[in-house]
């Protein structure tokens, strides 16, 4: 296996603990990554809990959801949710969906658009539009089983960076594994800060367009600030062990990039023990 695609499911796995110990996926849920050579497949785990993912569960799709090797373990049944957007943004690396609770309601009535209401959630966008499976295939069990589902739900997406399913959860999309991640961590956290607010009365101040695009613009996936947070949330979720650093052109911060640039200067070599003895024997003589 080429070294960069085991580094990126090394990430994949990373992201999945993760995601499971921040309580934003349970025993259901997933992310994917685009593969870095095929922009027509992606990487996603086999029907498993996020908690339990290792390398060894990684399977590898074609963007219509199937299995690149055939006979293998049970894939997820949503799969389509990650080959529709991947197929439908050339722009978005990863994807992830998920049923926090905190963002359902959001999904439920129009009362309250869910918008970033807190700098970390500025990431999730000032648009979120919410996908109702009902409108175009009537009554369903909500899950999205197949292609046209999949397209189905990229297309409300658009360009935006989540989208809510009515009474069933969130995808979100972005153009790496961290960014991802760290959008759905904050996008429930952004949600329960909604919701209190509007708890509290009084008009909500939500973030201008202005303060969102100035968070972009600082914003870098592997920035130190960025990846202080993912070797963190990694930490946490006990898989510290298999954080690698970034390469040092990716790093923002100068200090971050010195350090990465940084070679140790070679030892200098010992002299043989044979001749130093040899010398020695000629000073007596």
């Amino acid at each position: 296996m080429p070294s960069n695609i085991k580094s990126l499911i090394n990430d994949l796995v990373i992201a999945n603990r993760i995601l499971a110990n921040e309580d934003v996926v349970d025993a259901y849920g997933h992310v994917s990554v685009r593969h870095p050579d095929d922009p027509t497949r992606f990487f996603l785990a086999r029907s498993l809990a996020p908690e339990f993912i290792t390398a060894a569960d990684i399977m590898e799709f074609t963007l219509d959801g199937e299995p690149v090797k055939k006979g293998g373990p049970a894939p997820y049944l949503e799969r389509f949710i990650h080959g529709g957007i991947l197929e439908s943004r050339p722009d978005v690396v990863a994807v992830v969906h998920a049923h926090a609770e905190d963002i359902l309601p959001f999904g439920l009535t129009d009362g309250t658009p869910l918008r970033p209401v807190i700098h970390s959630g500025s990431f999730i966008g000032a648009n979120v539009p919410t996908w109702d499976i009902q409108d175009n295939f009537g009554d369903t069990n909500l899950l999205v089983t197949n292609v046209a589902q999949g397209q189905d739900l990229a297309k409300t997406l658009g360009d935006n960076n989540v989208a809510l399913m009515r009474g069933h959860g969130f995808a979100a999309a972005a153009r790496s594994l961290i960014e991802v991640v760290r959008m759905s961590v904050y996008l429930p956290r952004n949600a329960r800060a909604l919701y209190r607010a509007r708890q509290l009365g009084g008009e909500v101040k939500y973030l201008h367009q202005g303060e969102i695009d100035a968070r972009n613009r600082g914003y870098s996936p592997y920035s130190v600030e960025t990846w202080r947070a993912w070797h963190y949330w990694a930490n946490k979720a006990g898989v510290g062990d298999m954080v690698t650093r970034p390469d040092a052109p990716t790093a923002v911060s100068k200090k971050g990039a010195k350090i990465a640039k940084t070679k140790a200067k070679p030892a200098k070599k010992a002299k043989p023990a044979v001749k130093a003895k040899a010398k020695a024997k000629g000073k007596k003589k």
